[in-house]
Parts: C-alpha cells; sequence; structure tokens
C-alpha cells in the first residue's frame, strides 16, 4: 500500500474555528429550531468554500422542543423540594398545569416481566433507563395510564439530568405523555428518604418545525464506481452546546471535504451533517428514505463521525462491513499511530443505521472516556475545553487517508454486512425508526 503524499493536512485551528462557531457563537442546537438552522446554513457556506463541491440542504419535519419553564417537586418528610428535570424531546408538556401524583419506583430491567403493570395507573413512575428497546414495553408502559413519567439514565449515573428523547415511531404509534429526565443521584435521595408523591409543571410545547440536512457533494470519476458517505450531525440536547456531541462531526464533514477535494477520486464523495440525531436519528433516516432507491444501490460504505474529540479517553469504532476493509481501516490508522477498540454490535443510535437498513456497510468513529461513553454526555458541560483539536485533526487525517485507499478497492458493498447483523438490523429498523414507511 502506497501512502498518497500529495494528502493535505487536516487543519486543527480550521476544526476548532468551525466548533468555536457551532457552540459559542450558535450555541444549542435543537432540532427545528432556528439556531439549527443557523448551523446548517454555517456549514453549507463552509462546504461551498471547498473547491469543486456541490452543496444542497433538504428539508425535513420534526418536533421542536419549545419549553418555557420547568418546575419538578417531590415531597420528602412532609415537604416539597424542587429538583432539576429536563423534558423528553418529542414529548408533550403539561400545558402549564400542575400534575399531582403518588411516586412509584419501576425498575425497568426486571419490571416489564410483570404480567401486569396495573400498579403504575395514575402513579408518577421512577423509569430507571432512559430508552424502551422494544415496542411491546412502550405500548404496555402507555396502556398502564400512568400521570407522568420521571426517566432516570442509568448509564451515566450523575447529579443532573440528562436530556434525551423518545422514539419518534413509539410516539407516533402509542401516544406519550409529559416524560421528564432527572439526575441519577436525587432519585438516590427521593429512595433513601421515602419521597412519596411528586408534583410537575411543564410550561411549552412540541411543534411542529423543519430541520435541514446539509450535503457537501465531490463528484467521483466513476459514476458505476458508486456513493461513499461520510456523516457526522449538528443538532444538540436541550441544554448542552453539544461541542463533542456533535458539533466535531460536523467539523470533520466539512475539514475532510477540504482536504479530499483535490483528489481524483472514482467513488463519489458525499459528506452529509444531520439535523435531529437526538431525535433516533431522524434526519439520516430521512435522507435514507428520500433516496432509498439510490442509497441501496450505489451506496458503497457510510463513515459516521459522532463524539470522536475527548482530549482523553480511547478511540472505538463500531463496525459493519466487509473484513477486507476493516482490515484496511486497521492498517492505515496503524501507519497513522492511531489504535482503536472494535466492535460489530448493531449500534441504532447514531447516524450510520439507517444506511445499514439499506444495505449499505459502515462505521461509527468515537472517544470514549468511561466505560459507558462519555462523562459529558448531553450535558452543560459538553464544551470545547473538553476536545483536543490536533488530536480530531490526527484522525482526520488517518480517515481521508483511508477513504482514498478504500477508492482503490473493488467490492461489492452491500453484501459485506453479516447475514445475522442484517436480520437484526432490519427488525430493529422496522422497530424503533417504523421502518421504509416511516411515521405516515
Amino acid at each position: 500500500m502506497t501512502k498518497h503524499a500529495n494528502l493535505p493536512k487536516a487543519s486543527a485551528a480550521a476544526i476548532e474555528k468551525h466548533l468555536r462557531m457551532l457552540t459559542e457563537t450558535i450555541g444549542v442546537r435543537l432540532a427545528g429550531s432556528e439556531a439549527e438552522r443557523a448551523a446548517a446554513e454555517y456549514l453549507a457556506e463552509a462546504g461551498k468554500a471547498v473547491p469543486g463541491a456541490a452543496v444542497t440542504i433538504e428539508e425535513f419535519p420534526v418536533w421542536e422542543r419549545h419549553v418555557t419553564h420547568e418546575k419538578l417537586e417531590i415531597l420528602i418528610g412532609g415537604k416539597w423540594h424542587t429538583f432539576g428535570c429536563s423534558l423528553f424531546g418529542s414529548a408533550p408538556s403539561t400545558d402549564g398545569r400542575v400534575l399531582e401524583a403518588p411516586l412509584v419506583f419501576f425498575d425497568t430491567a426486571t419490571g416489564y416481566q410483570r404480567a401486569s403493570l396495573e400498579h403504575l395507573r395514575g402513579a408518577a413512575v421512577v423509569h430507571f433507563g432512559c430508552h424502551i428497546e422494544t415496542p411491546e414495553y412502550y405500548q404496555r408502559l402507555m396502556a398502564a395510564e400512568p400521570a407522568f413519567l420521571l426517566f432516570v439514565d442509568i448509564r451515566y449515573p450523575g447529579n443532573v439530568p440528562l436530556a434525551d428523547g423518545l422514539f419518534p415511531a413509539y410516539v407516533h404509534a402509542y401516544g406519550a405523555l409529559p416524560t421528564m429526565n432527572v439526575a441519577y443521584q436525587d432519585v438516590w435521595r427521593w429512595k433513601r428518604e421515602g419521597a412519596a408523591r411528586a408534583r410537575l409543571c411543564v410550561e411549552g410545547c412540541r411543534r411542529e418545525s423543519l430541520s435541514q440536512n446539509v450535503i457537501i457533494e465531490l463528484p467521483g470519476s466513476e459514476p458505476e464506481a458508486g456513493v461513499i458517505y461520510v456523516g457526522g450531525h449538528h443538532d444538540t440536547q436541550a441544554d448542552s452546546v453539544g461541542a463533542d456531541d456533535n458539533a466535531v462531526g460536523s467539523a470533520s464533514v466539512v475539514e475532510l471535504a477540504r482536504i479530499l477535494s483535490g483528489q481524483q477520486l472514482r467513488h463519489t464523495l458525499r459528506l452529509i451533517s444531520f439535523g435531529a440525531e437526538e431525535q433516533l436519528s431522524v434526519g439520516s433516516a430521512a435522507y435514507v428514505r428520500r433516496h432509498r432507491e439510490a442509497v441501496a444501490r450505489d451506496g458503497r460504505f457510510m463513515f459516521n463521525i459522532d463524539g470522536s474529540g475527548s482530549a482523553l479517553g480511547w478511540l472505538g469504532i463500531n463496525y459493519n462491513g466487509p473484513e477486507a476493509l476493516l482490515r484496511l481501516l486497521t492498517e492505515v490508522f496503524h501507519r497513522h499511530d492511531l489504535y482503536f477498540v472494535q466492535q460489530q454490535a448493531v449500534f441504532p443510535y447514531t447516524d450510520q443505521f439507517p444506511f445499514a437498513a439499506a444495505g449499505v456497510p459502515g462505521l461509527w468513529m468515537n472517544r470514549r472516556n468511561c466505560t459507558t461513553g462519555v462523562f459529558y454526555h448531553h450535558r452543560a458541560d459538553d464544551t470545547i475545553e473538553n476536545l483536543d483539536p490536533v488530536l480530531v485533526a490526527a484522525q482526520l487525517d488517518a480517515t481521508a487517508d483511508f477513504l482514498v485507499q478504500m477508492d482503490t478497492m473493488k467490492y461489492d458493498g452491500g453484501a459485506g454486512i453479516p447475514a445475522a447483523s442484517r436480520q437484526e438490523i432490519a427488525r430493529v429498523w422496522d422497530d424503533l425508526y417504523g421502518g421504509w414507511k416511516g411515521f405516515a
């Protein structure tokens, strides 16, 4: 294998510039918000500065989280105490009404094994877990008719509510209740001190809006060679400026476009910054549904970058694709003195997944700094101070080298996803994403 000597180096300064614009100038970028649109427009303008690039913006419908006031009170020892909370994306508010209900702790690891969930009826349910992994469980929970839900993120046991979102396919199929994130450590206090009741008031709404995918295309010399996709996302969770999750991915998309613009590649490179990833990859799913035939026919690989900037930690690759490309990836990254922990699990929570549903192999590149992910995940302290733009640039040098080397290989992309993975991908695509029909 020969290294392409004419491949430009990634610029840490350019990466930092993009990061500061997205996180400090624009700030929190909720799906469907004006701030998210501002981020998309900024990235589009950055893409237009890349020689030879064609830039388009595609819009798609989303729910915008528009909250003006949140208040959660817990009755402990005969006194009401106020605790932090954050309304789930796509969940309804209380329309300014105060809801009061008895507090019931629900152990989700075993709780759904119960034949009946009648004990949750009319309760403020402390739901130990932020995701419900099957539509059957979600349907049972809605059928029990709790008063409202208090979800605890057990992946990151912290002292602040960690914003998250309900799966849109569930909400469209079975409805939703006011659903709040609460802090893990607060829940421990409630349990220790015998908390009895909860009161919740949320002013605001979820309203129909539009989000945007920004597409930067570098045409290949051989259209029949197909398309290599590179992705990131520019939206954030509530109360987070999302430096690592995932301004770094959007900055990487733009910088990779610059690096690769001068290369005479066979494949078309389609670099996309997605909107509404935090609502369960709604933007990438919208793109794949809109272009289903072309993605399935022409897609060769999807390289997704999400959360790759942590100054402390280790590199991770979640991979579903041909063994030959994994060997190439390993060889190239090692040559750049980069090493990674590799997994091959079906992971439906990032933007490469909808492409996998269309048969396109790919990977998710990230950096972890604790066993469950990153300590600042979905928090207000996901800021540029935690990131290392020089390290990000080094990873992009290796990524660009890999993409150029891959361009010379001929392989059947879709056949590279193992059969067992394809079956699991199809099931999850239907269960969590609403399949090819979506939410219509």
